[in-house]
């Protein structure tokens, strides 16, 4: 017995956010995401990624991050802090993958988890301090955080010790255990 499989319906149907995107423009989303987001099924098709941003900014520079990682591996993934419609922040765990590796913001697949059961956005940052943070939390280095954000190495320390005194955390390690939402 043959079974038709039917794509469509496992896209809609998915129990983890996706969406299909051409230069940073949703062209469908499945119903996931929309609940996800806060939107209406089919509200976020013909959007730019932007709306689910918490600012234009923040936009930009995730753009521009991605791109290198992309040519060079051909899939991309982070957990950053995103924005539903009602203005809630939260984070959010992307993946993506480009259809042709040559342009890596063209056409694409990305997939998106909500992770704020484990991770709550508990702190008001802003969105400097929402970017070093999801670096923070990758593991990486107040040295590679300058370098990927094109800001020094001292700027850099400067928005971690902003981020211990919000969280209230003695040390940097205390601090990445803090903002992944695991108590010590």
């Amino acid at each position: 017995m043959s079974h038709t499989i039917d794509y469509e319906m496992i896209f809609k149907y998915a129990p983890v956010g996706m969406c299909i995107s051409i230069n940073r423009i949703i062209q469908s989303c499945n119903d996931a995401v929309s609940t996800m987001f806060g939107y209406t099924r089919g509200e976020l098709d013909g959007q730019s990624f932007q709306v689910l941003y918490p600012t234009m900014d923040e936009f930009l520079r995730t753009g521009h991050r991605i791109i290198p990682v992309m040519n060079a591996r051909g899939v991309y993934s982070d957990e950053r802090i995103m924005r539903r419609a009602n203005g809630e922040l939260f984070w959010c765990h992307v993946s993506g993958r480009a259809i042709d590796a040559g342009d890596p913001l063209g056409a694409g697949v990305w997939t998106f988890e909500d992770v704020s059961e484990k991770r709550p956005v508990t702190a008001e940052l802003t969105p400097r301090e929402r970017e070093i943070a999801a670096l923070l939390v990758e593991g990486k280095t107040s040295k590679i955080i300058a370098r990927e954000t094109n800001l020094s190495p001292r700027t850099v320390e400067m928005h971690r010790a902003k981020l211990m005194r919000k969280f209230s955390a003695a040390t940097s390690s205390e601090l990445v255990h803090k903002l992944v939402g695991v108590s010590r």
